[in-house]
């Protein structure tokens, strides 16, 4: 967990929630030592994550903290085809929406910021209108393949880039067949690497392939060698000669 996430996470009610249920002091206890269990070990003195520091983040305020992505969670998000993206209308209702493209298309240009091209979707727009009313947002990465969950609170910008050149963009994904309307930019101000516990694996098709390779080729050698069976077995049937000049079982063998 890093320093900044525990000030915009755990609010009052939280804390009380966490005391009612019994989870407090664990998660406190854990929140002093850990960084977050992502896909190696992450910590301050490897330069992977930035270490808790929950007085600071409750005493020099949010706006002068910027929590450090490490390298860690910038290579975890590059391999990402797809994240979950949480803003709040002004009616106070929040919206969560998925947001897809070809894995890399969200880029960390420096250790505080996330950037990807906003491709035209249902033209419904609702999360880019909240984001102009109230540009917090919440990001949810998974790697459902590796049970991994990594969630960033931040600030995002958005930057309408409909008159340029569909190429010009700096987060257009070359060869990717979509119309980038947006280019969205968010100020990372906390992260948190969540539990696996009850994330269901799944696998994408482009993880599956490798591991069903062997079995492709098994099956391919397998209806060859059926077919030439089918061939000797057409073959004998086809030729009397060759069916009366087999030896005949006896009677009781058959």
């Amino acid at each position: 967990m890093s320093r900044n996430y525990h000030s915009i996470a755990f609010t009052e009610p939280v804390l009380d929630a966490q005391d009612r249920y019994g989870s407090r002091s664990a998660v406190h206890r854990t929140d002093r030592h850990l960084a977050g269990p992502g896909p190696s070990s992450i910590g301050a003195a490897d330069g992977t994550g930035s270490a808790p520091n929950t007085e600071a983040a409750e005493t020099d305020g949010l706006d002068q903290i910027k929590d450090s992505l490490g390298r860690n969670e910038r290579d975890f998000i590059a391999g990402r085809d797809g994240f979950y993206l949480a803003t709040v209308a002004t009616s106070g209702w929040p919206y969560v929406q998925f947001r897809g493209g070809p894995p890399g298309f969200v880029t960390a240009p420096d250790e505080h910021t996330l950037a990807w091209a906003d491709f035209r979707g249902n033209r419904q727009y609702i999360s880019t209108g909240n984001v102009a009313h109230d540009p917090r947002v919440s990001i949810i990465f998974m790697d459902y393949a590796r049970r991994l969950r990594l969630k960033i609170f931040g600030v995002a910008t958005i930057d309408d880039v409909r008159h340029r050149g569909p190429s010009s963009s700096a987060s257009a994904v070359p060869g990717y067949r979509a119309i980038v309307e947006r280019e969205v930019r968010v100020e990372v101000k906390a992260f948190d690497w969540n539990c696996p516990q009850h994330i269901t694996p799944r696998y994408t098709a482009e993880e599956v392939a490798p591991l069903l390779q062997p079995l492709r080729h098994r099956i391919d050698a397998l209806e060859a060698e059926n077919d030439l069976l089918r061939v000797r077995v057409a073959s004998f049937l086809s030729d009397p000669e060759t069916r009366l000049s087999q030896p005949q079982q006896p009677e009781e063998s058959r």
